[in-house]
């Protein structure tokens, strides 16, 4: 299976599968599967904007609202994590992974899923020390701290993700783990990046909690983004095995934002999305530990008086694989879920979204039997009954709204239906979540210190081009803009995101 790895996307779809469809056609081959490693920019209306971590003046709307509408469709199969430049209400509707447009799969906080065979496995989000035993305690509309720390990763999801047994073809992350620099060739990344030099050497560049995961889980590929820059590793673990890492660039021309793999798989199997059975069970066992606290939460461990291994068994295997009726196909079950930006009519807003139940979590959490973690928080402060859960939107609303033989935006404007308006889509009820009572006193919630504001130091016009000589995959294509004689030019309406100066939080 040939997989394209694209390092940050920063909303630039339309020339991330422009750059694929050239480079299938220069190379006359044909890419399988996009795996996005973060920022990827899925911001559906203006109001998604007020949510994304970024100046507002940096807040541009980009190409996925197109991908959402289905004016266009994602021409290939594409996953993606979450980084720290995201529409974070989005996001955050999907905790355990879910469509975000037709073909276009998010794996959530962290997630395992199976395709052709091969199990990818990812993590969202970025590491910070003051967050990261706290609960997923964010609730939209945020403040300018938690607008931060919900994409900041918990504890929970790496006692998760340590439960594992399987081994993973592929992980994800959007940070780096700490200390993967001592596995390539340092000196040629301090060449491109001269300011990570007092990172490396006090140990500090990358996250620990991934360098935990790295040893651990031991996956034969582990890619990343968010530093800007690309960078390879062969990482050998003490069974032998060895761990290929590549970090990958931003979108933006003239930098090594992408590069292709070519990863066996299983020929027999269609290239469709399934549930990791070890993963729905892993999630099933620990659902208890979910915690919506602003508060320091302990992961069980050893030397206590409750469990602490969450490895499911073949038994627990068996009782999760029965509640899905052993079938752990993910389904097609994208459903338009707010207001889309119109680009004939761009409308002002001044405030943030209120929380929103997603339908395909819902879904999931009534088959599994686990608690949605916007249920909980909303059910500790009081709010629960103004959660509203959008219906899904008939194949009408799409023909009315958009010119679909031309994927082009019509002069209709045809509301999104609210919940308890007349559709021809049944309304879906709460009923049958399970929702363990909270222990929070809600009076604790508190806001943290301000953000940290670290910034790239380097502009795009020091950049050295330097070849990697540190060999990640002989089948291997290494891609950037200007992979081809007569390369495709990208637009740059969106240009100052992408600026090195840009506040990395």
């Amino acid at each position: 299976m040939k997989i394209a790895i694209e390092g940050c996307a920063h909303g630039e779809l339309e020339n991330i599968y422009d750059t694929i469809q050239l480079l299938e056609e220069t190379e006359s081959i044909k890419i399988n599967l996009l795996i996005c490693c973060g920022d990827f920019q899925s911001s559906r209306n203006e109001a998604d904007l007020l949510c994304m971590a970024v100046p507002q003046k940096y807040a541009k709307i980009c190409s996925f609202y197109k991908y959402y509408t289905g004016e266009k469709k994602a021409p290939i199969l594409t996953i993606f994590i979450g980084g720290n430049h995201e529409s974070s209400n989005y996001l955050q509707e999907l905790p355990y992974g879910g469509w975000v447009a037709s073909n276009i799969y998010y794996l959530g906080y962290a997630g395992v899923i199976n395709i052709g065979g091969i199990r990818i496995g990812g993590l969202s989000g970025i590491y910070k020390s003051r967050d990261y035993m706290k609960g997923h305690f964010e609730k939209v509309p945020y403040n300018e701290d938690t607008k931060r720390s919900v994409y900041h990763i918990r504890n929970l999801e790496i006692f998760r993700l340590k439960q594992l047994s399987g081994r993973l073809h592929i992980f994800l992350s959007h940070d780096w783990p700490n200390g993967i620099y001592n596995f390539g060739n340092t000196q040629q990344l301090l060449k491109k990046k001269p300011f990570f030099r007092d990172e490396i050497e006090s140990g500090q560049l990358g996250s620990k909690p991934y360098e935990e995961l790295l040893h651990q889980l031991k996956p034969s590929y582990w890619f990343s983004a968010h530093l800007h820059c690309k960078f390879a590793a062969l990482v050998p673990h003490e069974d032998k095995s060895v761990t290929k890492f590549l970090a990958l660039d931003k979108c933006l021309p003239k930098r090594k934002f992408l590069q292709v793999v070519n990863i066996p798989h299983d020929e027999e199997s269609k290239i469709d999305l399934s549930y990791d059975l070890e993963w729905l069970a892993i999630l099933f066992l620990t659902n208890h530990l979910l915690s919506v606290r602003n508060t320091t939460t302990y992961m069980p461990g050893p030397g206590g008086n409750e469990r602490y291994n969450f490895t499911p068994s073949e038994e627990d295997k068996q009782h999760v694989l029965s509640r899905f009726n052993n079938d752990l196909r993910i389904p097609k079950n994208f459903e338009i879920s707010a207001p889309p930006y119109n680009a004939q009519s761009p409308k002002k807003v001044s405030k943030q979204p209120e929380a929103k139940l997603n339908p395909q979590t819902v879904l999931l959490c009534e088959t599994l039997g686990i608690t949605d973690p916007v249920c909980l928080i909303s059910e500790a402060d009081g709010t629960i009954s103004n959660l509203s859960l959008e219906l899904s939107v008939s194949d009408s609303f799409i023909n009315d709204t958009f010119d679909t033989s031309t994927s082009s935006l019509s002069q209709s404007s045809t509301p999104v239906k609210q919940l308890g308006s007349q559709s021809s889509t049944p309304v879906k009820k709460l009923g049958g979540l399970s929702l363990p009572k909270p222990k929070l006193d809600v009076s604790d919630v508190e806001n943290d210190a301000a953000s940290d504001a670290g910034k790239e130091k380097e502009s795009d016009s020091t950049i050295q081009t330097v070849n990697e000589e540190v060999p990640v995959v002989n089948s291997e294509k290494d891609v950037c803009s200007d992979a081809s004689p007569n390369p495709k030019k990208f637009k740059r309406r969106n240009a100052e995101l992408y600026n090195d100066a840009v506040v990395n939080n």
